[in-house]
């Protein structure tokens, strides 16, 4: 399973003795995508879209978020044309 959650920065913060976990939305590149097949890569696209709804307005994990989709799409694409 592939969450972006296992790959992203991670800070934890106490207050009021409740923990806080703030997960960071990352870039998914080209170059990662190559070694996936095409599940892999749909399940990215569901992460990049989850995060993407959960993501603010003006805030580099919803640039993030976009970014991937757009590199996941494109790369889907590729791949649709090769075979």
């Amino acid at each position: 399973m592939i969450v972006f959650a296992s790959a992203a920065l991670s800070k934890v913060a106490k207050d009021r003795g409740l923990q806080q976990q703030e997960v960071i939305m990352r870039l998914v590149t080209r170059f990662e995508m190559a070694a996936k097949n095409i599940n892999e890569l749909h399940s990215l696209l569901r992460n990049a879209f989850n995060e993407l709804a959960k993501s603010n307005p003006n805030t580099y994990q919803r640039r993030n978020a976009l970014a991937s989709i757009e590199n996941i799409q494109t790369e889907l694409g590729a791949r649709a044309l090769e075979m």
